[in-house]
């Protein structure tokens, strides 16, 4: 689909992502990405605003590896630089965005909502909304990145 230059992050994006609790743990966290089928949440904070991202590969790499016991690791221990978007930014913002940091998920905030969560833009939602050429440049450098 070629992508609309009025196009911004809330419309490519998948709404009403779920948080887990920065202070829950990494065994709480694994269990709500194997009920939702994801592979990376969102942390929110008590105030309910965005404090970071934990992947399953966190999980695995700085928690599992490392010995330490998931179920006595708070999620908010895994920050680390956290990216997002505004909701009314462009999708071709966005797709900026991911492309310079190598990430596959960005969260999409509200800015006139009391900067609150209000989505998530994955690799699907660009398979879905950029162009052939938008989606092949931003595999080449988010993976050529990867390892």
């Amino acid at each position: 689909m070629a992508q609309d230059k009025a196009l911004k992050a809330r419309d490519i994006m998948t709404a009403g992502a779920q948080c887990v609790g920065e202070h829950e743990s990494l065994r709480d966290a694994a269990r709500m990405m194997r009920e939702l089928h994801v592979g990376a949440l969102p942390i929110c904070g008590d105030d309910d605003k965005l404090k970071g991202m934990v992947t399953d590969r966190d999980i695995v790499v700085q928690c599992v590896a490392d010995g330490k016991d998931p179920a006595q690791v708070e999620c908010g221990s895994l920050g680390g630089e956290l990216h997002w978007i505004d909701a009314d930014a462009s999708a071709t913002d966005a797709l900026h965005v991911m492309e310079q940091h190598q990430v596959k998920r960005l969260p999409v905030i509200d800015m006139q909502n009391d900067h609150r969560l209000c989505g998530m833009i994955s690799e699907a939602n660009l398979a879905q909304n950029l162009t052939d050429k938008q989606i092949a440049e931003f595999a080449s450098r988010v993976y050529a990145g990867a390892h």
